[in-house]
């Protein structure tokens, strides 16, 4: 287990072991008397020793009269089952696996809340800019190369953006305009792609400009499914946020970089610079 997943189970037993003093049990072995358990099973989930079951969060929450905090308990519990998701564990076999897994979670989703402060996010790239992030995937995390399978994967995922009435708000930093993959003629077909999708009628595209004042710092890039979802990509893995009380400050911190970004004509504008630069720079 990761120290991160670890330290979370500690914190964990550190709020059960309150609502047990609270509720007037004034040792394990009271408590383990009143649930029925053992007394090292009480012990070994408060000290993070033992991992405990969403049943064993509803006894312990009925016996201690705080049902009002069950759900966030078993959040919390998820949560640390899929705290770190290495990335070289999810694509030991190579990225196509990971790209599919994502089609379910986006087939579930009907508010998608979207940052990407340096690339284009995923299901707005075209086919030639995703090939060129899959090939540094693989290179850099030396996974199979199956490039090819994993870009028609998430070319896939595109198919939301049309189906249904979901709703997609994405922001891009207006680094990622620039974040050359591929060279000036990927990126020039890359950022006509981004002129096409904003004209959807159920995608917001803001972009934050680089002289914009922030009200928060970038940090990493992270994507919201509904409020149910958050994933956070970091070099060494994916982050699984579950727990509604983490998840309401990303819905904070989504609120806050909206209020640094531009739309519409600006956006257009600021596309526009991007594409006209590319064109300086292609080959003669």
């Amino acid at each position: 287990m990761s120290n991160q997943a670890q330290e979370a189970r500690e914190a964990l037993g550190v709020r059960l072991r309150a609502f047990r003093k609270d509720a007037g049990f004034a040792s394990g072995r009271a408590f383990a008397v009143a649930t029925g358990w053992a007394e090292s099973k009480v012990s070994r989930i408060e000290n993070g020793k033992q991992k405990a079951s969403e049943e064993d969060l509803r006894i312990w929450c009925d016996r201690t009269n705080t049902q009002e905090h069950i759900q966030d308990l078993i959040a919390t519990a998820r949560h640390i089952d899929e705290l770190w998701l290495e990335w070289r564990r999810q694509l030991q076999t190579g990225a196509e696996k990971r790209q599919s897994k994502a089609l379910s979670v986006y087939a579930k989703t009907k508010v998608f809340r979207i940052w990407h402060p340096t690339v284009v996010w995923g299901t707005l790239q075209t086919a030639d800019y995703a090939v060129e992030t899959f090939d540094q995937v693989v290179d850099y995390y030396e996974i199979p190369n199956d490039a090819e399978a994993a870009v028609a994967k998430r070319l896939e995922r595109q198919q939301y953006l049309y189906k249904g009435n979901r709703i997609f708000n994405v922001l891009l930093g207006e680094q990622a305009l620039y974040s050359n993959f591929g060279g000036p003629e990927v990126m020039k077909g890359q950022l006509d792609r981004l002129l096409a999708v904003m004209r959807l009628p159920r995608l917001s595209l803001g972009i934050i400009p680089r002289s914009a004042p922030m009200k928060i710092w970038p940090g990493n890039s992270f994507s919201m499914f509904d409020d149910r979802l958050v994933l956070v990509e970091t070099y060494s893995a994916e982050f699984s946020v579950t727990q509604p009380r983490e998840i309401e400050l990303y819905f904070k911190a989504f609120a806050l970089l909206q209020q640094s970004a531009v739309y519409g004509n600006s956006v257009r504008e600021l596309v526009l610079t991007a594409s006209h630069y590319f064109d300086r720079h292609s080959p003669d």
